[in-house]
């Protein structure tokens, strides 16, 4: 598995890392199983968010795994977010702080390695921000900060009053959806691609020294679902059996390769809850696409080359 740096710190991460939005595990039993395949598999980083897997409940049967296997609590970088409530998003001061207080008590852990905002927040006040960055990294709760769903404007409005460095952002990205990369192809140009969605957010963060984390990564959009085996999508869906075919590994770690092999050393987050899938995924790091191919699947999800 490869190690990256996030951001600017010192903190080396596993390049995949294993995401908890979608688990559908039930038991903490079933979590450990997955956790023990990861750490056989070289990976190191926990992707959480105090609302995953709906009330709470990533959260807590993490938490139930390290109390009964407390030994495993170094083996992993734990990163969780907070900021979406009900109906609302909340980036001020008391919520980060209880949010922060209340994760670290579901998952029985001291310090939380990296914090996330979750959501861009309109009333956020950043000298708010500010104080409860300052608080967590004070008391020892938080080690690192950074951001999802964020484009250059927001992260700078944040990093101007924080002393901490925002070292990574999290954004939704696979080969379907990647208006990221669309507007820097499409530049100057009247199509639909040219959109610029997220203020050339890949350059801004390569010029900053930010990691970006790409979730959602086998997936066209949260109403299509997943584009593998999608009626809507056959091109795409054919030249990745040709390719994994190729390379003798699935398609769906064919489309995880296509997101390593950007240079931005993206790290993809994988939302799968199955120890066979997740090691699946892992041989997308046994190959590379060539500069062809990863064109190929680019446009294979219907797109042109202005």
């Amino acid at each position: 598995m490869n190690k990256i740096q996030l951001g600017t710190s010192n903190v080396m991460a596993s390049q995949l890392a294993l995401g908890m939005m979608r688990s559908s595990l039930k038991e903490a039993s079933d979590m450990r199983l997955l956790l023990e395949k990861a750490l056989e598999l070289d990976m190191n980083f926990i992707d959480h968010a105090d609302i995953y897997a709906w009330k709470n409940v990533a959260e807590e049967l993490y938490g139930q795994v390290m109390a009964e296997a407390p030994h495993l609590r170094d083996k992993f970088l734990v990163q969780t977010k907070c900021g979406i409530c009900s109906g609302y998003y909340d980036s001020s001061y008391q919520h980060i702080i209880e949010s922060v207080n209340t994760s670290l008590e579901r998952m029985h852990l001291e310090t939380i390695d990296l914090l996330l905002l979750h959501r861009p927040d309109a009333l956020l006040e950043p000298e708010e921000i500010a104080k409860a960055f300052d608080e967590l990294e004070r008391d020892g709760k938080v080690k690192y900060f950074g951001v999802c769903n964020m484009n250059p404007g927001q992260i700078k409005l944040i990093q101007k009053y924080i002393s901490q460095p925002l070292i990574v952002n999290q954004m939704q990205m696979s080969i379907v959806h990647a208006p990221m990369i669309d507007s820097e192809i499409y530049v100057n140009m009247t199509d639909d691609h040219a959109v610029m969605r997220d203020g050339s957010l890949l350059d801004y963060t390569r010029t900053q020294g930010i990691t970006v984390q790409a979730w959602s990564i086998l997936q066209a959009g949260w109403k299509q679902g997943t584009f593998l085996e999608n009626e809507a999508y056959p091109q795409l869906n054919q030249v990745l059996a040709r390719l994994a075919e190729k390379y003798n590994v699935t398609k769906s770690a064919v489309a995880l390769a296509w997101l390593l092999r950007h240079p931005a050393r993206i790290q993809p987050i994988s939302g799968t809850a199955s120890p066979s899938h997740l090691e699946e995924l892992t041989h997308a790091f046994d190959f590379t696409l060539t500069r062809p191919e990863w064109y190929e699947l680019y446009l294979s999800a219907g797109r042109e080359l202005p």
